[in-house]
């Protein structure tokens, strides 16, 4: 997990996106967020948007962002039986993968944007651009690896419909 700060407000003063990406199926779940947002706030978002998908996880990796090391966080996984496994302060390496998606997720944004304050509105896309893309590492889309199927998109929805297959 790791946040991205320093994008223009959207429509609804927020300037940040809460970036987690499971580190088995690769998928990635983005959700937009105020600079101000706190731990309570990014719990709320887990049970909200990766629970649904991947159920309590074993761990969580971090670069030690104070959202994380809360007393909140340690808390909330001390009483769910849980680890809170802290990269090293000077290794945001050590969360690759989150660094590399954050990287892929900044130039997604800019292409999808159509102005500076809808960038949040692109995220839906963005964040099924990057679960239906082929990870290198696992030969399949995170989408696969999570749902053991591919997604039904509109050009296929189409292209069946067409050719009678529908």
């Amino acid at each position: 997990m790791d946040f991205i700060f320093g994008l223009p407000p959207d429509t609804e003063g927020r300037t940040g996106v809460l970036v987690f990406v499971d580190r088995f199926t690769k998928m990635v779940h983005l959700i937009p967020v105020s600079d101000t947002v706190t731990a309570a706030e990014t719990a709320v978002h887990f049970i909200d948007c990766v629970f649904p998908h991947h159920g309590l996880l074993e761990s969580i990796v971090s670069d030690r962002d104070p959202r994380f090391t809360s007393a909140f966080w340690s808390s909330l996984f001390q009483l769910l039986g849980k680890k809170l496994s802290m990269s090293a302060a000077a290794h945001p390496e050590t969360d690759g993968q989150t660094e590399r998606v954050i990287r892929v997720l900044e130039d997604v944004l800019q292409s999808y944007a159509t102005s500076f304050a809808s960038w949040s509105s692109f995220l839906p896309l963005a964040e099924f651009a990057l679960n239906n893309a082929k990870h290198a590492s696992t030969g399949l889309t995170p989408f696969f690896a999570n749902n053991v199927r591919h997604p039904r998109v509109a050009a296929l929805i189409a292209s069946s419909l067409h050719s009678g297959w529908g």
